[in-house]
């Protein structure tokens, strides 16, 4: 069975897939801001890749990266237009977490699986023309030219090992409890605690493919701050994590764009407060944008533009939108559930409420376990 399996290349995964953004890593932080926002218009994954001599990938960088380096650095928001002069080298993390790993389009699946569980982040494979599949990927690049190689994530492995799920029957249904899985050392913050200092736990779930649960004193999920969100944002949130509690957020990056006025209110105070003024005067120009644009697209349909504009915040959920609720699951679920949901909902892990403790929070499973169990099947 695994002989077959595992017949398949890594370019096999890769098929389909764009050239990746790039930029050197020479190039400032205020271009990859720009290289991001264009991503993200795109509608891909809002990463770009960090290259050095000979267009080596030594990173990737997203906006919660930028974010983070805006709230770390003293000087960051007392002057974030000096800051987005500074070399995109100086937003990668120092310690190494989040590596990324090149592997040769005929490598292994196995190959593949090995370098994630041995701790790349993801993998960066080159797009080629040739081989058993004929592979032609164009576009997709940055200022600095088009990227030749394309991510292989977490996600495109599980989702390789969810389609020939009945190979693994005999770990498929069982519950992610009984087969280890569920992580007690999650990253958690409460709800009253101020954002800023979740700003290094932000850091290790961007290195992680995890997110920072919001948890009650009693041990409730009432909200999560992941990568994927931050990345929904612009720099101005920074403001937002260096003024607000962690619940207030968590409306704000909901809220994105039109976040509730009291929301705004106290994220101006905050950075009046503590003399930010250039944040402060960043924050007011994006506003009135704002409100240009809300306003010509009433003036174009006022009733539809309404409907889309208007949010209404769930109840018992820190005003939340129920469409970003964090996605759970129980003990009793069984592998190929959770993986079936957290592809479904393009998250690399599920939080665990116990429902024989009032659903409070148990644990998390990753992506990154789940694909060790798949590892262990293949030994």
């Amino acid at each position: 069975m695994a002989v077959s399996f595992l017949a398949n290349e890594v370019s096999d995964l890769c098929i389909g897939k764009p050239a990746v953004r790039s930029l050197p890593l020479s190039a400032a932080a205020g271009d990859l801001a720009a290289a991001l926002r264009r991503v993200a218009r795109s509608g891909a994954a809002a990463c770009v890749a960090v290259t050095g001599p000979a267009r080596a990938v030594v990173g990737r960088v997203g906006l919660a990266d930028v974010l983070c380096f805006l709230c770390t650095d003293p000087e960051a928001l007392a002057r974030p237009a000096a800051v987005f002069s500074k070399p995109v080298s100086a937003l990668l993390p120092k310690d190494g977490a989040g590596e990324v790993r090149r592997v040769d389009p005929r490598s292994s699946i196995l190959e593949a699986l090995d370098a994630i569980l041995s701790g790349a982040q993801v993998l960066a494979v080159p797009l080629r023309a040739g081989g058993r599949r004929k592979q032609l990927v164009g576009g997709g690049g940055g200022a600095s030219g088009a990227g030749d190689f394309c991510w292989l994530t977490q996600e495109d492995l599980v989702r390789y090992f969810l389609n020939s799920i009945g190979l693994f029957y005999h770990v498929a249904a069982r519950s992610v409890s009984s087969l280890g899985l569920v992580r007690t050392d999650f990253l958690s913050v409460r709800p009253g605690e101020a954002a800023l200092s979740a700003v290094p736990l932000i850091r290790r779930a961007v290195a992680t493919e995890t997110a920072v649960a919001v948890v009650t004193e009693d041990g409730h999920l009432v909200g999560e701050i992941s990568p994927a969100l931050l990345a929904a944002c612009d720099e101005t949130a920074a403001a937002a994590i260096a003024t607000l509690s962690a619940a207030d957020l968590m409306a704000y990056v909901d809220y994105f764009g039109s976040p509730p006025e009291h929301i705004l209110r106290a994220v101006k105070a905050g950075l009046k407060d503590k003399g930010l003024d250039a944040m402060l005067a960043l924050i007011e120009d994006e506003t009135l944008s704002s409100f240009s644009s809300l306003s010509s697209a009433s003036s174009s349909s006022d009733e539809e533009a309404g409907r889309a504009q208007l949010r209404r915040p769930s109840s018992g959920s820190y005003g939340r939108r129920s469409a970003e609720e964090p996605v759970v699951c129980s003990p009793a679920s069984s592998l190929v559930a959770v993986m079936v949901q957290a592809l479904a909902h393009r998250v690399s892990y599920v939080w665990v409420l116990d429902e024989d403790n009032d659903c409070r929070l148990a644990g998390i499973v990753t992506f990154a376990d789940v694909l060790r169990v798949f590892r262990e099947q293949l030994l």
